[in-house]
């Protein structure tokens, strides 16, 4: 029997290569945690719970060099992901767009979200403590399964409708921007810090 595979949806999974970086933006995410009182308002307002940088700082990159340090890797390992991707983009490369830090509390989660306006869309996972919520991403064809039956709890990974991802600390994982996913809730004891970006 032969069956041949169409239309994969590609999921970048490596580690930073950088262990000195990553307690260094563990430091920073922390003391941006405590000092921007904006983001923390933004968080309180919005249901987040514990802080992100989401809507208070966009330059994150020029404001800490420790965040300059991590765009310069993060540049490597996008454009890798984006050559698997076989994009043409005629000879440029794809541009760091927005970079926010996340610091979820105990409970916290994102629901299922997009980012639109993007190519590729990554997350940096910093501090990730025993049964710290992992990522899911949701099949893009969902919405057109239609009649389809759900998948067997013994299907293949890539075949589920969802999959979650437990990485590690110093993970880097990427993504096309218009892949759904979510961010599961937080159960540890600890908080789970990463950093989150979108590259156009």
């Amino acid at each position: 029997m032969a069956v041949r595979q169409f239309f994969p949806t590609l999921l970048y999974d490596e580690q930073l290569g950088d262990e000195a970086l990553l307690t260094e933006l563990e430091h920073s995410v922390r003391t941006l945690a405590v000092d921007d009182t904006a983001g923390r308002r933004w968080s309180r307002d919005h249901g987040y719970r514990g802080y992100t940088s989401y809507a208070s700082l966009d330059d994150l990159p020029r404001r800490d060099p420790v965040f300059a340090d991590l765009k310069r890797l993060l540049d490597k390992h996008v454009a890798r992901f984006a050559e698997a991707c076989a994009f043409d983009l005629g000879g440029k490369r794809l541009k760091l767009d927005s970079l926010w830090v996340n610091l979820l509390k105990t409970g916290g989660h994102h629901s299922a979200h997009l980012h639109p306006h993007s190519v590729v869309s990554g997350t940096l996972y910093v501090v990730m403590p025993e049964g710290a919520g992992g990522l899911t991403l949701e099949d893009p064809r969902l919405p057109m399964l239609m009649a389809a039956p759900t998948r067997r709890a013994d299907a293949v990974e890539g075949m589920r409708t969802f999959e979650t991802i437990r990485p590690l600390p110093g993970t880097v994982l990427l993504w096309e921007s218009w892949l759904r996913h979510e961010v599961v809730t937080n159960a540890a004891k600890g908080e789970r810090i990463s950093i989150s970006f979108n590259y156009r």
